[in-house]
């Protein structure tokens, strides 16, 4: 019960009051316009997309949403990171993801009934994000059929995504979780090695992996030891990943 408790008041900082200001960068644009949400959306549709929505500025640890609370928006990251996590019965707040500039998330409310977050958002640094009307989306997709057919592509997607993160964390051992959450950090044929960076703090990775920060340290210190990772902080060089695999198998 006490640490229940003292997880309420940890978590009760307020949720940022949304404040007006234009999405008119070239850069911010493009990357909209880039991500599968929006990507067939005619130019006259996405424009008024973007005027309906508003930009938001967070500073680090700001929350911008809690779990539970009704959801009336999705987010697009404009600049910084967030994380997405929430909390189990005895009040300890378990990381789900990392969100990086270009992604969406809480997307999956355009669909929900009825509309809750499942999870808290917080700014892992300062942060702006796009944050974006359900209905306006959602008035959207029913008027253009080809716009919806994109949405689903998307979370299709997004699913296979998840499945291969639910297998991860079904693997008992934690140094083999580990190994397989490194190896998912390498870019696309990088099967000769190359470095990687970790996109949260080490003790939120652990969480992430259900493990204590104490069991990750000692695995990553193994790991080095044994000359199969380099590491500098938050980037770690993987020289040989075919070896790194094999010994978690």
């Amino acid at each position: 019960m006490a640490m229940t408790q003292a997880a309420e008041q940890r978590y009760t900082k307020p949720v940022l009051v949304a404040i007006n200001k234009p999405l008119d960068e070239e850069d911010s644009l493009q990357a909209l316009r880039s991500h599968a949400l929006f990507q067939s959306l005619r130019a006259k549709d996405l424009e008024s997309l973007i005027q309906q929505s508003r930009r938001l500025r967070l500073g680090h640890h700001q929350l911008l949403y809690r779990q539970d609370m009704p959801a009336h928006h999705f987010f697009f990251v404009i600049s910084g990171r967030l994380r997405l996590y929430r909390l189990d019965s005895s009040g300890v707040d378990r990381t789900l993801d990392s969100i990086a500039p270009g992604d969406c998330f809480a997307e999956v409310m355009i669909y929900a009934d009825p509309p809750q977050y499942a999870c808290y958002a917080e700014a892992l640094k300062s942060s702006e994000v796009l944050m974006i009307p359900v209905k306006a989306y959602r008035d959207l997709l029913d008027k253009h059929p080809e716009y919806a057919q994109a949405a689903l592509s998307h979370y299709a997607k997004r699913a296979v995504t998840r499945f291969h993160d639910l297998e991860i964390m079904t693997v008992q051992n934690a140094r083999d979780r580990l190994i397989r959450y490194l190896i998912d950090l390498l870019p696309e044929g990088a099967e000769k090695g190359g470095e990687v960076e970790l996109p949260l703090p080490k003790c939120l990775v652990a969480s992430r992996l259900a493990m204590q920060p104490e069991t990750f340290s000692r695995i990553l210190a193994d790991l080095k030891s044994n000359n199969l990772i380099r590491v500098n902080r938050s980037k770690l060089f993987i020289s040989d990943p075919q070896r790194l695999m094999s010994i978690s198998q």
